[in-house]
């Protein structure tokens, strides 16, 4: 592997930001399929690939999702360009067989055991999460991730047969960076690091 250059660290952590407050301007289907093809090359356990993502792209989807917010979150909301809940499958070992072909026991190590199924799910869904933003970034995307959102209530609005769980929400589009927060504060290495 070779490191990436300076502009491309900028664009994926250092100047990238968390975005409210969206441009005028549309998010093409073609790159928001761009956009899953580069997240689904980030490894998982696995191979699992529990992520699952309705992309709301119409104002009719995202009133759906209206009364799942949390007031604060409503407005902002409703004016992204397109709104993403990233989900998890619970039935994600289902697909072993073929994510996983060169373990043909793979799938029997998750039958019945719903706690094993939903934490290997969930934590990976999470990563895979992260890897979308990156991903969005990438591609010239701004985000806004979000969990302030009744996660029952947008299961029962967008994955009423139980198989998806809801994660949580990432708003795409071109932020208007006039409109951002001065940045907060980050952990400095040696307040959460260790080496051993």
């Amino acid at each position: 592997m070779t490191a990436i250059d300076q502009s491309a660290v900028e664009t994926l952590f250092t100047n990238a930001r968390t975005h409210n407050v969206w441009k005028d301007k549309s998010v093409s289907e073609q790159t928001l399929r761009e956009l899953y093809h580069l997240m689904h090359f980030g490894p998982t356990s696995m191979n699992c690939q529990p992520l699952r993502v309705l992309f709301l792209n119409s104002q009719a989807a995202k009133e759906r999702l209206k009364p799942a917010l949390m007031p604060g979150n409503q407005e902002k909301t409703m004016k992204a360009p397109v709104v993403a809940v990233l989900g998890y499958d619970t039935e994600f070992h289902e697909h072993l067989p073929r994510m996983f072909a060169h373990n043909k026991d793979a799938k029997s190590l998750f039958e019945g055991k719903t706690d094993f199924i939903n934490t290997t799910a969930f934590r990976n869904s999470s990563i895979q999460g992260g890897y979308f933003i990156l991903a969005a970034r990438s591609l010239g995307l701004d985000t806004g991730p979000m969990s302030g959102f009744n996660n029952a209530a947008v299961d029962e609005e967008f994955f009423p047969d139980g198989k998806v769980k809801s994660n949580f929400l990432c708003s795409l589009g071109y932020g208007d960076h006039s409109s951002l927060f001065p940045r907060q504060a980050r952990f400095e290495f040696d307040e959460v690091c260790r080496i051993l």
